[in-house]
């Protein structure tokens, strides 16, 4: 029997690294940019719908009906990933702190409109796909993707990538040994965040990690929402987070986090 699953993927932080925010700064390019997946079991999809719903119904002052995690105040984004948690859902994010590419060896490629942004739902879905393989008794296990909508993403573009990959046609072979027949490419599906209850709850996931990490325009980040979201990250075949549920790109120290997001990381993965 086959174990079906349903991954939201959204975003948050933007591609370009030509002209990186400065901490106390208000303009300019994100420091990271993350891509988040909030995963359910298939059957329980239907109800991701009455989730948000009820999730809405803790601010009966809020005229939109739409959950967006930037339109919230701190109080509710409190009450939104103490909610979150407490879902019988997963989370997986890979991270990409951009201060690393000026200069290194991917400068190039990754100036290229839709590299980067291809180049982490890679990392993201090898791992997706190895999780849920590993949920499956009988080991067959089978993922839809709904990604959010976004502008300047060739999608038909991305599918070709993930198809080469799926037949071994990869430029840069990954060390992972994944079985790209769980995923269905041609059944990748893209979704506007506001007709989409999933992709609403996977903006709140991400965007609760992107604010652990993002300096505001005082210089600061906030943890304790992700902070409330940690026990939903996947594990690995160690049982771990790290390289799983929350992966950094291009590595812990390589990726030169300062001392709040190194302890906010080392926090993700239990060490």
């Amino acid at each position: 029997m086959t174990s079906e699953f349903i991954a939201y993927i959204d975003e948050a932080g933007d591609e370009g690294f030509g002209k990186l925010k400065a901490p106390t700064q208000g303009h300019g390019q994100s420091s990271w940019l993350i891509l988040g997946a909030m995963i359910v079991p298939a059957n329980q999809d239907r109800l991701v719908p009455s989730w948000k719903r009820n999730m809405l119904a803790r601010f009966p002052t809020k005229q939109s009906r739409d959950l967006h995690w930037r339109q919230l105040k701190h109080d509710q984004r409190v009450v939104i990933s103490a909610d979150l948690a407490k879902l019988p859902i997963r989370a997986a994010l890979t991270l990409s702190h951009k201060v690393t590419i000026p200069g290194s060896k991917h400068e190039a490629a990754f100036k290229k409109p839709g590299y980067l942004y291809n180049y982490l739902t890679r990392w993201l879905l090898e791992r997706l796909i190895d999780w849920c393989e590993r949920q499956s008794p009988t080991g067959s296990a089978s993922l839809r993707v709904v990604f959010s909508k976004r502008g300047g993403t060739n999608y038909r573009a991305m599918k070709t990538y993930l198809n080469r990959l799926s037949r071994g046609q990869e430029m840069y072979r990954s060390p992972r040994n994944t079985n790209w027949s769980v995923l269905d490419i041609s059944g990748i599906q893209v979704e506007n965040h506001s007709k989409c209850a999933g992709l609403q709850l996977s903006d709140c996931i991400t965007s609760a990690f992107f604010t652990a990490l993002e300096p505001n325009m005082y210089g600061n980040t906030e943890a304790s929402y992700a902070e409330r979201l940690i026990g939903n990250l996947i594990k690995n075949r160690s049982g771990a987070v790290r390289e799983a549920g929350l992966t950094v790109v291009p590595g812990l120290h390589a990726a030169s986090p300062n001392d709040d997001q190194l302890q906010f990381l080392r926090q993700c993965w239990g060490g």
